[in-house]
């Protein structure tokens, strides 16, 4: 990790138990990692389309949830990396868990009866998040939060290739790059942690427009973002195509995805 602060700027000392490898109030007093607040606009505004594409289109409240949560994740983030507060960090980590949970719900439900709510997947996943939340609360080990967090991905990455393995082998392209773009996320965020060090020195000699390629942490915001934004289209995919709604992706401006429910042809 970074060394707990570069400059001093607008939010003061830094009191979160993480601070990342970017050099804090280098790109503006007001903002103590500018990169890695400004990436998180991909988990905020296309989000918000999607849900209410999907709340336009009359689908199940639990997917406007979905799209709602991740929102709500990019949110957090842009609070934590633009003061490096405590609260915020929790601002940021906390819906990471409670938005996951709302996939896992969505994913393992998807073939039930439209608009049926099953209570026992509910509460487990309620007692499931209370409890990380007290105790991560009253143990502040970022270790813990991560386990968490990466354990409710396996549930759904166990859950996706099932699916796409045994009952939509046609949906795999979907999956595959959703768990893709992720990974590569993932990957990106190691490299940041490892090589921090490295990182900052070659920043020191780069031009400052090359140099921005090396904010693995903020190229982490982009691309889980976009492979989390990607499941939920899949998620959704599944759902509608199980409901015989006739799910239809569409691209924005030629480029990004939507999902889009065509209406029901009449005889």
């Amino acid at each position: 990790m970074a060394p707990s602060a570069d400059r001093h700027g607008y939010w003061g000392q830094p009191t979160s138990t993480l601070d990342w490898c970017e050099e804090n109030y280098v790109a503006t007093f007001y903002i103590a990692e500018f990169w890695n607040t400004v990436s998180n606009l991909i988990m905020i505004l296309p989000p918000i389309y999607g849900a209410i594409q999907t709340f336009r289109d009359g689908l199940e409240f639990r997917y406007v949830c979905s799209f709602l949560g991740l929102a709500a994740v990019g949110v957090g983030s842009w609070c934590f990396h633009m003061t490096l507060l405590y609260e915020m960090q929790l601002l940021d980590e906390l819906p990471m868990i409670y938005s996951t949970c709302v996939f896992v719900y969505c994913l393992y439900e998807c073939f039930k009866q439209e608009n049926t709510i099953s209570l026992f997947p509910i509460a487990l996943l309620i007692i499931f998040s209370v409890s990380v939340t007290l105790v991560y609360l009253q143990w502040k080990e970022p270790v813990f939060h991560q386990v968490m967090y990466g354990a409710l991905v396996a549930c759904l990455v166990m859950r996706s290739l099932f699916i796409v393995t045994w009952v939509y082998p046609w949906l795999r392209p979907l999956c595959y790059t959703s768990l893709g773009v992720f990974l590569l996320g993932f990957l990106l965020w190691n490299i940041d942690n490892i090589f921090c060090n490295t990182l900052r020195a070659s920043r020191e000699k780069l031009p400052s427009g090359v140099g921005v390629a090396t904010q693995f942490h903020a190229w982490w915001h982009i691309f889980t973002g976009l492979g989390s934004y990607l499941h939920i289209l899949l998620s959704l995919q599944i759902r509608s195509t199980y409901l015989k709604h006739r799910p239809n992706i569409k691209f924005v401006c030629g480029v990004w995805p939507t999902l889009h429910i065509e209406p029901q042809k009449t005889s």
